[in-house]
């Protein structure tokens, strides 16, 4: 399977109906971004304000941007009963920003206005975003509230640390509306059958692509854009698992909830791998690693003079990390991790087709899956990816293709097969 086949998603929640709920805090207007983001991507948008969150931003501005009306209360539409309709019509209740306050109630149960009653009927689909200041959100009645929902199925996001709305700063902060979306994308994608079916798991992923010095200058690297490493967090965040992402030159902000580890080179990549696999029970490596870097890293810039030859800069092999992480593994007895997960992008030859090359691949790194896709036809920086995912010897278990949200989910229901054959219970169980 060649990457031209996943054609983007131009739609990509085309038939998903979301409410959005915006309670009183003053990152109320970043709500906007949010709905204006989930229209563009096809979803059918009804956004329910609390009476509050209108003294911040007001119901022309909600209809605008989502096309439809706006009810508080739930003796408005009463014919509609729209305050039990909403809740049970959509696939998603996304509160932004989520106030002490509403969670609060929502863990109560209360149903007093029209979003804490939609919140009611919605049960476990709901993303919480929250947003506080600090001694808030570390406030012991907060913190039970935010583990009770969680226990309840619902998604409540880690805030992001940052400036608040004062001098002050710390977690609290409302997690930017591009990690919001994402988070929603990727609650979305799941398959229902797969909610919460990695709660209790410890993942570790990496992404991006390693850069290798030269000189002060000048650096080896690829093409990764780290974007579909990016979205297997998101995916695994949202069916419970614990992530950790090693990020090799990636950009993007962290999906919230995830421990982030910034690396530059192989050699940075190697060793925080070599740190984090021995405690977790998922090592998923989509990074791209480079091959080889240079044997000496000039101290300074070198120079192009006129009379001057083109440098010749001899190479070495990097350490294989995905074969040395099997290897130790199997050194260990098998005790962690569980499932170890490879990536391989790989153009055909006059040897061998990409898929053959992929399977001798697979064969020779012994991990538990190979997660292999042809970039001939160019695949990086996009927003979708073709993929076929392999066993330790090679064979086909599935494939997948369409926007990375849905690849990453399509990888992790090929590793959660692989922790139910060895019968995986998770670390704190």
């Amino acid at each position: 399977m060649s990457a031209d086949k996943a054609a983007p998603t131009s739609a990509p929640l085309q038939g998903r109906s979301v409410v959005v709920g915006v309670s009183g805090g003053i990152a109320a207007y970043k709500a906007a971004h949010v709905v204006r983001g989930l229209v563009a991507s096809g979803a059918e948008v009804r956004v329910i304000p609390t009476p509050s969150s209108l003294a911040f931003v007001g119901a022309a501005t909600w209809e605008a941007l989502s096309h439809h009306r706006v009810l508080t209360s739930v003796f408005e539409d009463v014919e509609q009963v729209a305050h039990v309709r909403r809740g049970q019509e959509a696939d998603l209740v996304v509160v932004v920003p989520a106030t002490a306050d509403l969670m609060a109630r929502a863990r109560m149960g209360r149903a007093d206005d029209l979003l804490t009653a939609t919140l009611l009927m919605a049960g476990d689909r709901a993303l919480l975003a929250p947003a506080m200041h600090t001694e808030m959100w570390e406030n012991p009645a907060t913190r039970e509230n935010v583990a009770v929902l969680r226990e309840r199925g619902i998604r409540v996001l880690e805030p992001a640390v940052g400036r608040l709305t004062g001098p002050d700063s710390g977690p609290g902060r409302l997690p930017e509306p591009e990690a919001i979306l994402a988070a929603v994308h990727a609650q979305l994608g799941a398959p229902r059958t797969a909610a919460q079916d990695l709660a209790g798991a410890r993942i570790v992923i990496t992404a991006g692509g390693t850069r290798e010095e030269i000189d002060p200058v000048r650096y080896l690297a690829n093409h990764s854009s780290g974007k579909q490493g990016w979205a297997l967090a998101h995916a695994a965040l949202a069916r419970g698992a614990e992530v950790a992402l090693i990020a090799a030159n990636v950009q993007a902000q962290t999906p919230p909830g995830a421990r982030r580890i910034d690396v530059v080179s192989a050699a940075d990549l190697a060793a925080a791998v070599a740190e984090a696999r021995r405690s977790c029970d998922v090592l998923i490596m989509a990074a791209a690693v480079a091959d080889f870097t240079p044997v000496e890293r000039s101290g300074a810039k070198i120079k192009k003079t006129e009379d001057s030859d083109a440098p010749v800069i001899a190479l070495r092999r990097t350490e294989d990390i995905l074969h040395a992480s099997v290897e130790e593994r199997a050194e260990g007895g098998g005790q962690s991790p569980a499932a170890i997960v490879g990536f391989a992008a790989e153009t055909g030859d006059s040897s061998a087709s990409s898929l053959e090359l992929a399977q001798r691949k697979a064969r020779r790194k012994g991990a538990d899956l190979l997660v292999f896709n042809d970039v001939t036809a160019g695949v990086f920086g996009s927003e979708s990816n073709a993929v076929q995912i392999l066993d330790a010897q090679g064979e086909l278990r599935a494939e997948a293709a369409g926007e990375k949200i849905t690849v990453a989910h399509a990888v992790l229901d090929e590793t959660r097969g692989v922790l139910a054959q060895k019968g995986w219970v998770p670390w704190d169980a």
